[in-house]
């Protein structure tokens, strides 16, 4: 089982890690919320090693027979590499590939929100990012954030895995 999660796990880190530089290096020029979509598309790809490695435990490692508790458990620790693997692709992205990015997106969301909002609306969304602008920055909250992210996405892709794949 352990080598069966390790593998996996780190099949999934390494598919998001080349999705995230792949689209940093190749996609950079479309526009954040665009990116961000195509994050969270990247994050359901690499999470599917979940499927594919409960899938091979049961079927070469347990004779073809899994409990619903086993699954989600090699699911939740295959999702837990992938995750804190991209936690750390996160902060070294930020922190020295492109020590940029917070102030770009900032920048960005602040141009985004005078566009569509309403001047007092605007004003209180604009008191409320700035409060929370310096946490942001943080490089352990921005693990955290990223890592949690992730790591519920594959809590979920996990739990149906699990239903499909359980056999007794």
């Amino acid at each position: 089982m352990k080598k069966t999660i390790i593998r996996y796990g780190l099949y999934g880190a390494l598919t998001i890690c080349l999705l995230f530089l792949a689209s940093w290096y190749l996609l950079n020029d479309l526009s954040f919320s665009t990116q961000e979509v195509l994050g969270y598309a990247s994050m359901v790809v690499s999470l599917g090693f979940v499927y594919f490695g409960i899938k091979h435990f049961r079927d070469k490692e347990n004779h073809g027979k899994i409990a619903f508790k086993k699954a989600l458990t090699i699911g939740v620790l295959i999702s837990l590499i992938t995750a804190v693997a991209f936690g750390l692709l996160d902060v070294f992205f930020t922190e020295v590939l492109n020590p940029e990015f917070m102030e770009e997106y900032y920048q960005a969301t602040v141009k985004d929100m005078r566009n569509s909002l309403p001047p007092d609306e605007f004003e209180l969304k604009l008191a409320e990012i700035e409060s929370q602008k310096a946490m942001f920055s943080n490089p352990l909250f921005s693990f955290a954030l990223m890592s949690m992210t992730v790591f519920v996405i594959g809590f979920i892709i996990s739990l149906i895995s699990a239903l499909i794949l359980q056999r007794k």
